[in-house]
């Protein structure tokens, strides 16, 4: 079979990762191709012409290009249904991009890695006053989310089926980690976390593995 997808990531970024776990969940073959944020690979002209914005992931299909993960999910969800990453009933899905959309929209776009380095290089922080500020926005999401988990978890996020709100949590708690982030808190969230760590789809996807 020929790869007719490209993916443009880099293995630690959040709304890569997602996207990787979703072309493993509808098992699409596709072919990475790595851009260094650490060494400014994303402000190359070369790329910059691919996504505008200088961000990850870009996602090539064709001669098309997608970029916003969350955007990227949604077509692959619509033009590879199975195995679903939504549920049937509207009112179901809705709450499943909730929980999804609190670490997309609220979460993730204060600590993803621009932030951060403008918060070093621009401000008067220092090294452990922007930590605090990752860790309070992870526990600030986290909060959140672990109330609704208590109610709309099974063995997953949502119930026994691999959910978007799963491709946002994974990624996130991994970056938790990373960033010494106290998940005691949030009990139900880690036992989610923790299930969704012993798929083949989630592992293969790992940073650990890209």
């Amino acid at each position: 079979m020929s790869i007719e997808i490209e993916l443009y990531d880099y293995y630690r970024s959040s709304a890569s990762y997602r996207v990787r776990i979703a072309l493993e969940l509808k098992n699409r073959p596709y072919q990475k191709i790595p851009i260094n944020l650490k060494t400014g690979g994303h402000h190359e002209l070369s790329y910059r012409t691919i996504n505008p914005q200088g961000l990850v992931p870009s996602l090539i299909i064709g001669p098309k290009v997608l970029t916003q993960s969350m955007a990227i999910l949604e077509y692959l969800e619509e033009v590879y249904p199975d195995p679903p990453l939504l549920p049937r009933n509207p009112f179901e899905r809705a709450e499943v991009r909730s929980i999804a959309q609190i670490i997309a929209c609220d979460i993730h776009p204060l600590n993803n890695l621009r932030v951060l380095n403008y918060l070093k290089q621009e401000t008067t922080l220092d090294e452990q006053q922007v930590s605090d500020w990752y860790q309070h926005w992870v526990h600030e999401g986290f909060l959140a989310i672990e109330q609704r988990l208590v109610t709309s978890a099974g063995e997953y996020s949502y119930g026994s089926d691999i959910t978007l709100a799963d491709i946002c949590l994974a990624p996130q708690v991994y970056n938790a980690k990373r960033f010494s982030c106290d998940l005691s808190p949030y009990p139900t969230l880690i036992r989610v976390a923790g299930n969704l760590s012993q798929l083949s789809a989630f592992t293969r996807s790992h940073p650990d593995s890209n």
